[in-house]
């Protein structure tokens, strides 16, 4: 029997620039990883990619002036309400500057007291103590009379006084509203950009009237255009910072790179491996309450062998109830027997209760994700091997 189940490899490479061929910096890396760490590739492995890299290499960059430009064409009063941004220096922060850029105005709409990711905006315990509920409405001058001290517990920093400043700076006049209630932006104006990211859809449709002008990230630099790179899918969605007045965007050609990276893998290796394009990972940090899924998706492309969900009995269970008067190598047959036998959808039924059947892309780039990090340790592409194995494969 093999002693390791699931091997994850952080694969280091170059730094990657725009312009640069990243299949070959993909299949270049997991070759000479291959060598000097000395392991063989197998059918079913899986390579991860970083969506960064992908962004990077097509050069899919905009200036926060387009954003400006973009903006004057689509909100022609000067005042437009941003409704459930997310708290994010990385993420939100030059978005909202090039918004504040091309605006007189903004009346920024939070949900509280954290955004749709977990970034908190206010003591959770105070507020109760002091008798709000979710379904309150908290105006500004309220909130700097109460909740104003409050500093984000890992990066310590006041997002609302960060949000302000950045506007201020760009001569552009904010004001703040606290609620979860998305329809209280339309009692301020009637130009309106949606900014949360998973909900976006919903709180589109809420607030959509032939009175008002309503838009979401989506909608914003979502043209195709050759010179800068534009998604015409997710827009702005997805987005995170390069430089003070630079945005990356999200990656446009990922199905096109998964697709030449495994014909490349299986030419130099024989094998069918699988690859795909990951972003944020999708799990929830249990400190910080933060939900790490800032991108719109977690993975942008896959190879049809990661589609699909897990189909995993719980050994635990089996073990415990339906073989609990077994022991040893007994048990450890009964056991494998019981898994090449399972049913092919084990949805609903006892035997699969504590699995995880989300996505596997989900599941895959949530794994990728923890392993590459987002800081300095320099391993975009994630190896990952005998992920689909089971106690019953040798």
């Amino acid at each position: 029997m093999r002693n390791v189940g699931t091997v994850v490899r952080g694969i280091r490479t170059p730094i990657i620039k725009k312009g640069d061929d990243l299949v070959n910096i993909v299949t270049n890396s997991l070759m000479n990883a291959s060598k000097t760490e000395n392991f063989k590739f197998n059918d079913y492995d899986i390579i991860a990619i970083t969506e960064a890299v992908v962004a990077i290499s097509e050069n899919n960059y905009v200036h926060i002036n387009d954003i400006a430009k973009e903006i004057n064409k689509k909100i022609k009063s000067g005042h437009v309400g941003l409704v459930f941004p997310i708290l994010s220096r990385n993420r939100f922060s030059i978005i909202l500057k090039g918004i504040a850029r091309s605006c007189s105005k903004i009346t920024m709409l939070l949900s509280f007291p954290c955004d749709e990711v977990g970034n908190s905006n206010m003591d959770e315990d105070k507020l109760y103590k002091l008798g709000y509920n979710l379904g309150d409405t908290i105006l500004e001058e309220e909130y700097n009379n109460k909740f104003k001290d409050y500093k984000h517990p890992f990066t310590g920093i006041n997002m609302i006084e960060f949000y302000k400043q950045l506007v201020n700076d760009e001569n552009c006049e904010i004001n703040f509203i606290f609620t979860n209630n998305p329809k209280i932006i339309l009692d301020y104006t009637n130009n309106i950009i949606c900014c949360d990211i998973h909900s976006r859809k919903r709180t589109k449709n809420l607030l959509f009237s032939e009175n008002y002008i309503v838009y979401d990230l989506t909608d914003i630099l979502n043209e195709e255009n050759n010179n800068h790179g534009y998604n015409p899918q997710y827009g702005l969605l997805g987005s995170n910072k390069s430089t003070e007045e630079i945005l990356k965007l999200f990656p446009r050609t990922g199905e096109k790179i998964v697709l030449e990276v495994q014909k490349k893998m299986q030419a130099l290796t024989n094998k069918e491996i699988e690859v795909m394009i990951y972003g944020d990972g999708a799990f929830k940090d249990p400190s910080g309450g933060i939900w790490e899924l800032a991108d719109p998706i977690v993975s942008s492309a896959f190879t049809k062998g990661l589609n699909g969900h897990p189909n995993e009995i719980k050994l635990k269970y089996i073990a415990d109830n339906k073989f609990s008067n077994l022991k040893g190598d007994t048990l450890n047959e009964a056991i494998k027997k019981e898994i090449k036998n399972k049913n092919k959808n084990l949805t609903g039924c006892m035997e699969s209760q504590g699995t995880t059947p989300r996505k596997i892309t989900d599941l895959i780039g949530s794994l990728a994700d923890l392993t590459s990090g987002s800081g300095d340790k320099g391993t975009p592409i994630v190896l990952i091997q005998n992920y689909f194995d089971s106690y019953a494969d040798n």
